[in-house]
């Protein structure tokens, strides 16, 4: 299949979508979803704003067309989304599309694992930010313990699916939980990815003085561990990489904060509800949802997706200060995942 390639301001090309499939989930992550915020009264999205299975397949189809290789579905919590494996499997069926990822907390993986390998799914990010179920419970803002997770990770390993840990680091709450953490990646043979803590939407209280660095986790990693950087597996690839020298497991890490990666950002994102974001700190969305039930054809579809990613000019990591941080108008990222 031949793809249209398309290229925004910067030069930079569309090779990766994220879908939010749903707004709610299971937890209330301080950094996600704080529980004060998003308590019993929160008014998340009717069934009807949510776009269906065929709306979302319809709109990967014209993405993928545009040069998108790699899907991942997120939330809020997927899972929480009935039949999830049949959208996995008409996803599955694109010409072109070579990877179906999805991101979840993996409390419900033990359930839906080994349905969603058959249907075409290659991967899961696991989130799980600390060994210890008190502070475990604490983060997650539910006081789940570890042992939920642990099972849907040992299940989609023996589902066949790839697994990623991914920990959010926050200074002052989990900071000492990230050598032990790296121990136990290292010993189940699982790709962990520490991710600094980022100001994604404007509920989790985001401070610069909040943040642990790339370098600073690394150097508290080199005091314990012999690591080898490994080469970008291609353009647009998030994590800086390292590999123990006595395991082939690797090390990544995030570092939207530090170590900004917008001059390679190839990423969109498609809501909850239907709006494409060209940035996970852009809050200014583009319907796609009403526009099509409005009766657009493919065709118009795919001018207005052209259009939105030409005009793409982000890089608000590049710019982030303490004030833009505080004002600049965001999405929360229960709408368009990580």
């Amino acid at each position: 299949m031949t793809k249209t390639i398309i290229r925004d301001q910067l030069k930079r090309p569309l090779r990766d979508l994220r879908i939010s499939v749903i707004d709610r989930c299971n937890f209330r992550c301080t950094y996600c979803m704080p529980a004060d915020i998003f308590g019993p009264d929160f008014a998340f999205l009717p069934r009807s704003e949510l776009l269906t299975y065929e709306e979302i397949d319809r709109l990967a189809r014209i993405f993928v067309d545009l040069g998108v290789e790699k899907i991942r579905l997120t939330g809020g919590e997927p899972l929480m989304r009935k039949d999830l494996p049949v959208l996995v499997g008409m996803l599955s069926k694109i010409e072109g599309l070579n990877d179906i990822g999805l991101t979840t907390n993996a409390v419900l993986l033990p359930k839906y694992a080994k349905s969603l390998k058959q249907a075409g799914l290659k991967r899961v990010n696991i989130s799980l930010d600390s060994l210890k179920d008190e502070l475990f419970g604490e983060i997650n803002g539910r006081g789940v313990g570890i042992k939920p997770v642990l099972k849907g990770i040992t299940s989609a390993k023996e589902a066949g699916l790839g697994v990623k840990i991914n920990m959010v680091v926050k200074k002052g709450l989990n900071d000492e939980e990230i050598v032990p953490m790296a121990k136990f990646c290292k010993e189940e043979g699982l790709q962990l990815r520490f991710i600094e803590y980022m100001d994604v939407g404007s509920t989790n209280g985001w401070k610069m003085d909040d943040v642990v660095t790339k370098q600073e986790i690394f150097n508290l990693l080199s005091e314990h561990f012999l690591l080898d950087p490994v080469d970008p597996d291609y353009f647009g690839e998030v994590a800086k990489r390292y590999r123990y020298k006595d395991k082939n497991v690797d090390v990544g890490f995030i570092t939207s904060v530090s170590e900004s990666f917008c001059s390679s950002c190839t990423r969109s994102r498609l809501s909850a509800n239907g709006q494409i974001f060209t940035c996970l700190f852009n809050g200014n969305g583009h319907d796609l949802k009403e526009f099509m039930r409005a009766g657009a054809s493919d065709e118009e579809i795919r001018q207005r997706v052209i259009s939105i990613w030409d005009g793409r000019k982000d890089r608000y990591s590049d710019e982030r200060t303490a004030e833009t941080a505080a004002n600049r108008k965001k999405i929360e990222m229960s709408y368009i995942g990580g």
